[in-house]
């Protein structure tokens, strides 16, 4: 019988499988992960304090304040006053995100002043800090830069509206309140409208009693929920703004606008805001407690304003979701624009003709 044969050993070791002791793994020099948080959340709040203090300037309390529009002056028939109406003479400048300056293009469609009053738009810019106008127009390329041709002087805000005398070269006013009144009646000889009077003498009283409530809490209530800097200030507004949406739903019970059956300035006001409310305020500015459409009322009057002729070419959703979710970067770092809501639903019928109609005149 044959011996087995045998490797010899240097042989032997090569046929085992080499190990090698495991060399011990450095230890890392990162932070915990809980004073990363920290540190992050440190940052991003004194960095978002920062920008919020130059987007939306507040009080000790954390709670936004609107700075005062400052041109005010008129167009009006007056013997002496420089700004006389003419058609094809004033233009407005207007962004069309913006729900102040929407106000005067609704009522220029309401009373057929397309032909008499110019519009050009202006977007605005993160990097330039501002609005820019889409096209260059009286030399200049943004829209502080023509407050400047205005008035040398000035270092205010930029805002829109603005009613702009293409004649004097001169900013007529940029109160989106006092531009309406001025379009609603001092352009009659040129309007399409001129029967239509959205701020009757017979309701003013009304009309201002409305606008002084929804000014504060709605039209300016859902910025301050948005630009809030505090939880107490965030929530004052919050019960402030849906307590006097719960009052408008009921008033809108039996009657069909604000101050009776016909549109008024009212109207017009709270519209331009009820129409951002779903799109933009309900989730960027947190007032999500209700959407305008759960409402037994309203949703179906901002259908029935919608449907007002003229109204809807003046509506652009997507530039409403551009200008708040892409461009206010402190409330939406990541500039991420949603894909919704569906606004068709306000094409559908509102059923609200017959309520509390005493045979005024309204729109249909």
């Amino acid at each position: 019988m044959s011996q087995p044969s045998v490797s010899p050993k240097g042989d032997e070791n090569l046929s085992k499988p080499q190990t090698e002791t495991p060399r011990p793994k450095k230890k890392g020099k990162s932070l915990p992960p809980k004073l990363i948080i920290k540190l992050g959340k440190f940052v991003w709040t004194t960095m978002w304090h920062i920008m919020m203090s130059n987007l939306a300037p507040r009080n000790k309390e954390g709670a936004y304040i609107r700075p005062s529009s400052q041109f005010r002056n008129f167009v009006g028939t007056e013997h002496g006053n420089p700004h006389q109406p003419e058609a094809g003479r004033y233009n407005l400048y207007v962004g069309l995100g913006c729900p102040w300056a929407h106000r005067t293009l609704v009522v220029r469609a309401l009373k057929g002043l397309e032909e008499t009053i110019s519009v050009s738009v202006v977007s605005p810019s993160p990097t330039e800090g501002g609005w820019v106008l889409n096209q260059e127009e009286e030399g200049c390329r943004t829209l502080a830069e023509l407050y400047q041709l205005a008035e040398p002087d000035y270092s205010g805000r930029s805002t829109v509206p603005v009613l702009w005398d293409s004649k004097k070269k001169a900013i007529i006013n940029n109160e989106s309140a006092e531009i309406i009144v001025m379009l609603n009646s001092q352009f009659n000889e040129f309007a399409k409208n001129p029967t239509l009077d959205l701020y009757p003498e017979e309701l003013r009283e009304k009309i201002d009693w409305w606008n002084e409530k929804i000014y504060h809490s709605v039209n300016n209530g859902v910025y301050r929920c948005g630009f809030a800097q505090t939880q107490e200030a965030y929530n004052q507004v919050c019960n402030e703004l849906f307590a006097t949406l719960d009052e408008i739903d009921a008033a809108l019970e039996t009657s069909r606008y604000l101050c009776g059956d016909r549109v008024t300035l009212t109207d017009v006001r709270l519209f331009t805001t009820l129409f951002r409310f779903d799109v933009a305020y309900y989730g960027l500015f947190k007032c999500n407690r209700r959407r305008i459409q759960d409402y037994k009322n309203l949703g179906g009057y901002l259908r029935d304003l919608y449907q007002l002729p003229g109204v809807a070419s003046t509506c652009s959703l997507e530039s409403v979701k551009q200008d708040y979710y892409g461009n206010l970067f402190p409330l939406n770092p990541g500039g991420i624009i949603p894909s919704g809501p569906d606004m068709t639903s306000l094409l559908e019928p509102h059923g609200r003709q017959s309520i509390g109609n005493t045979s005024g005149v309204v729109i249909s």
